[in-house]
């Protein structure tokens, strides 16, 4: 049913994959599907705000995020699980959109915390990857 399964993570937040990672994890097991795993170092979208970062901080940010992303892997998905590292940079949502389509992804693994008042009922993120993804989305409730 599924083939390429996507699953972003923020690296900063263990809650954006304590709970979605086991469960990307059964979903690639019991279809013998591909595990993308995702992260995306954020834009600070307005150069006015970029001058303030040292000259080769995205190239630094990234290579960081890489490295952690390895090591995450490395610790917690098993060698039985094909597993691939992107690492995107920019708008996290749309990243994750388009690495759905670069990956071929069948199904986008996203987790979501305890809503507080202000997200409704998911976070910013969460909800515009399930309003906009082209492929199923399952959200795991931290």
């Amino acid at each position: 049913m599924y083939g390429e399964i996507l699953l972003p993570v923020d690296l900063n937040e263990e809650s954006s994959w304590r709970k979605a990672l086991p469960s990307a994890l059964a979903c690639c097991r019991a279809f013998g599907a591909n595990l993308h795993l995702l992260t995306v170092v954020p834009d600070y979208g307005m150069t006015a705000v970029g001058q303030f970062f040292p000259e080769g901080y995205e190239t630094q940010a990234i290579a960081a995020a890489t490295k952690d992303l390895h090591a995450l892997s490395r610790d917690h998905v098993p060698d039985s699980v094909n597993v691939q590292h992107v690492v995107a940079y920019g708008n996290i949502y749309e990243e994750i959109l388009k690495a759905a389509q670069k990956t071929k992804a069948d199904l986008i693994v996203v987790a979501a915390q305890r809503p507080e008042l202000t997200d409704y009922l998911l976070g910013p993120n969460a909800a515009r990857v399930v309003r906009h993804a082209t492929c199923s989305v399952l959200v795991v409730r931290e």
